[in-house]
């Protein structure tokens, strides 16, 4: 069985056994609106069978033989008061069923939003961003439409075709045949619809995925993009998956316009009036011309489910195809354990790799063998060339990323022994690709410490040199920074970062050639920052810079995922050629 990297508690259970119990289970959880829209749905279809019959009665009170202007007055006012009533219990089923369609987008969206929080990296690695957006958004909506107007309206489509199969008996009993007959083929047609729509739905809802997924990927290379000219590219790829789109949709289309009921309601008016005009002209049978009228306007109320079907069916089909996936996203379990009850003292620093082989994906190794000690409080520098794995080594430590074989430890416990939060929560690693939110500066610093005060962010900003440059903000500290820290250069983004990480006060610190875009007055400053945090910290620095390697007390090597040769720069730079010619390469 798989596990949840982190399990966030969400206060809304739900079955997840499969999407129609998952669906029911949230529903479930509103059970006073459900009384509310079956009562007014019923109430409505039962108060629209009233017209019919009193009109009907109203032709016999009209009749030559009897003309009793009295009793029409009454039908008259007893139909006037019906409706008004029947408005009433309307409006409170379109309420209801509306209120119900926005708490389940709701809660649906929150259980999924939790879900996503606490996949490993792996799954959110195999998944593309916009694929899940579109689950997050247009997947939840149909949700919310399938409830309102679909469910609602088939509710009530079920209880108007409920009333001429009461109703029509109270004629003569023989009049039942018509709305049999119309009820029976009626679901047998629904029956064939739904089961022809659900993989066309699915295939709607998928390609519509792939198509935001297109879009994503295209706004987030957009320099990309634009640096190499090629929008008249990125625009015939979007079309490609455009028109998958468009052609999904118009073949759920041709289904829907082979819908039968219109052809089945015809017939069932034609039946019902030959019906109604055999027993009228039986001179055994007392039928009236009133019995014929209110018996025959009784079968329009098919008209409702008829003509609302085809609609509120196709609302329902799109919801199941959306929370098919959204519970196919939930229900994905990641290859991490969180590890509740794990080791989680505070880290001292002493990091040991034994026999680690790992990579990302389940069949392919980045690292191979890899073997060495980190005493606590020493700066380990690791070198090595692209694609050496390095950058795979340090994410391992905070599991974002899992040993394929052989063991990693800290402190003398294996990584996977220690609670998930407790162990990350004591490691930070500052990429060179460094991700801000959208939010303000000191937010931003703030992220791993939110209870941090504002003097708190300022000291750490001020030994990552970026102090004086916020200052520089209208708005400073306040300042709110663009999606990913656009509105900031790559040496400002990384100084935040490094902020970020000096407030947390990690008993770990990772620096993925996090200094990269920086120059070299700024970085001899935060290497002085990193310095003094070294003395209560382990440090590890992976880099090809000569002015970081030389202060690390340890050199790992690394070629090919293995580690060919450890020691200091200096015994490094005179026994391994390899060693050299990375500094050669670099020119450093």
């Amino acid at each position: 069985m798989g596990f949840a990297e982190f399990t966030i508690e969400n206060p809304i259970k739900s079955d997840r056994f499969s999407p129609r119990r998952w669906v029911l289970s949230h529903v479930g959880h509103h059970k006073l609106l459900i009384v509310i829209l079956f009562i007014g749905a019923f109430g409505n279809a039962a108060l629209a069978a009233v017209i019919p019959v009193y009109v009907g009665r109203a032709f016999d009170a009209a009749a030559p033989a009897v003309k009793d202007m009295g009793l029409i007055g009454i039908y008259a006012l007893i139909i006037i008061l019906s409706q008004a009533t029947r408005s009433v219990l309307q409006f409170g089923r379109n309420f209801s069923a509306n209120v119900l369609g926005e708490r389940v987008e709701r809660d649906a969206r929150e259980e999924l939003y939790t879900s996503l929080l606490g996949k490993s990296m792996a799954f959110h690695a195999r998944q593309p961003v916009g694929d899940t957006m579109a689950r997050a958004t247009n997947d939840v909506r149909e949700l919310n439409l399938m409830m309102s107007p679909g469910v609602n309206l088939v509710v009530g489509s079920i209880n108007f075709m409920l009333m001429p199969l009461v109703v029509a008996p109270t004629y003569h009993p023989q009049l039942i045949l018509a709305p049999a007959f119309y009820i029976l083929l009626y679901f047998l047609a629904v029956f064939r619809f739904l089961k022809t729509l659900a993989p066309i739905a699915d295939n709607v809802r998928q390609s519509f995925g792939d198509l935001n997924s297109r879009l994503a990927e295209a706004i987030d290379g957009i320099e990309t993009v634009k640096g190499s000219a090629q929008e008249d590219q990125e625009v015939g790829r979007f079309i490609k998956k455009a028109t998958v789109y468009q052609d999904a949709v118009v073949e759920q289309g041709r289904v829907e316009a082979r819908y039968l009921p219109l052809l089945l309601l015809g017939l069932t008016y034609a039946i019902a009036f030959a019906h109604a005009m055999i027993l009228y002209q039986n001179p055994e049978i007392e039928f009236s011309v009133g019995q014929v009228i209110g018996y025959v306007s009784l079968m329009t109320l098919f008209g409702f489910p008829t003509f609302i079907s085809v609609f509120a069916y196709a609302a329902i089909a799109r919801g199941m195809a959306g929370a098919r996936r959204i519970l196919t996203t939930i229900n994905t379990t990641t290859e991490l354990d969180q590890n509740e009850t794990g080791y989680e003292q505070p880290i001292t620093g002493d990091i040991v790799f034994d026999g680690v082989y790992a990579g990302y994906t389940a069949d392919t190794n980045v690292l191979h063998d890899v073997s060495f000690t980190i005493t606590a409080g020493q700066t380990v520098a690791i070198v090595g060339q692209t694609g050496a794995g390095k950058s795979t080594l340090a994410k391992l430590l905070n599991r974002t990323w899992d040993v394929h074989t052989g063991s990693i430890t800290i402190d003398g416990r294996d990584v996977r022994e220690w609670n998930l939060a407790a162990l990350r929560q004591q490691i930070s690693i500052i990429e060179q690709d460094i991700f801000l939110f959208s939010r303000s500066i000191a937010d931003n610093i703030a992220f791993g410490n939110p209870a941090a005060t504002r003097q708190q962010v300022i000291e750490a900003a001020a030994a990552a040199q970026a102090h004086d440059f916020i200052l520089g903000f209208v708005d400073g500290y306040d300042t709110v920074i663009g999606e990913r820290g656009v509105t900031l250069s790559g040496g400002q983004r990384q100084r935040i970062a490094l902020a970020r990480a000096f407030l947390t006060q990690p008993r770990i610190l990772i620096l993925d050639d996090s200094t990269s875009a920086v120059d070299s007055a700024t970085e001899d400053k935060i290497q002085q920052a990193i310095t003094q945090a070294a003395e209560r910290q382990t440090t590890i620095l992976i880099t090809h810079r000569l002015s970081q390697i030389r202060w690390a007390d340890q050199v790992i090597l690394l070629r090919k995922g293995r580690v060919v040769a450890t020691g200091n720069h200096d015994t490094l730079m005179e026994n391994y050629p390899a060693y050299r010619r990375i500094f050669e390469q670099y020119d450093s």
